[in-house]
């Protein structure tokens, strides 16, 4: 019956618009009465999201499960991808509900609560697993933050493509950086260039450069961030 609510409330979205359905309209093509329809979802915006509150629920168990010696910040990464995967399960879906929520602009601010709500349990893991850190609860924000940003990113990349292309792949790219930037052992240190035996040094890419930052111990990340942004020139 859930389904039926979904299939017949998208049809009509497409048909009319999603301003010019009502409750009724979706019931009577379902084939059900109002009070079911209450039963499942409290209100005309909410049959636009249905799998949230379950991939939501998933996302909170994963993290719950998650071993308590783990990188929290991949964890939090890999959380994130539950989310993917209710998307990819059904493309054609999702690149309906994509396009009508830029339409409607009360689904835009559904949405964004919905994604609040997955913002929030990434943090209350971060700050769980974070609370020896004196800036415990500041790197929590941030890095849940950094986590729904880079998930969003390449999402709604893919849904713009019409749900075309490798997302898990793009995925890999954007919650990789997060990673990079605020797991324990940071970004990936590139090898050091080997002396030669003979003491010479080795010859250098003319266009490579090396920048050395001093920064105060206990600086706030966005500080060493801007500040080495600013020395690259970026």
């Amino acid at each position: 019956m859930r389904e039926s609510l979904v299939r017949a409330a998208f049809q009509l979205f497409l048909e009319r618009g999603f301003e010019q359905t009502t409750i009724d309209d979706i019931v009577s093509l379902a084939g059900v009465g109002r009070r079911s329809f209450f039963r499942y979802f409290p209100s005309k915006e909410d049959v636009v999201f249905p799998d949230h509150e379950g991939a939501l629920q998933g996302m909170t168990a994963f993290l719950r499960e998650a071993p308590a010696d783990g990188d929290p910040v991949a964890q939090a990464c890999d959380a994130s991808r539950l989310v993917l995967a209710m998307y990819a399960a059904d493309p054609l879906f999702s690149v309906q509900r994509y396009r009508l929520t830029r339409e409607v602009p009360g689904l835009r601010a559904h949405e964004l609560s919905v994604v609040w709500r997955y913002e929030r349990a990434l943090a209350e893991h971060l700050r769980e697993r974070g609370a020896d850190r004196s800036d415990g609860a500041l790197r929590a924000d941030v890095v849940a933050a950094a986590v729904v940003a880079a998930h969003n990113h390449a999402l709604r990349s893919w849904l713009r493509a019409g749900g075309e292309g490798d997302v898990d792949a793009a995925m890999d790219e954007a919650l990789g950086y997060v990673a990079r930037a605020f797991s324990p052992a940071g970004p990936s240190a590139a090898p050091a260039s080997a002396v030669p035996a003979d003491g010479a040094h080795p010859r250098q890419d003319p266009d490579e450069q090396v920048v050395v930052l001093v920064a105060r111990k206990g600086a706030p990340l966005w500080q060493v961030v801007r500040d080495v942004e600013g020395a690259l020139g970026q």
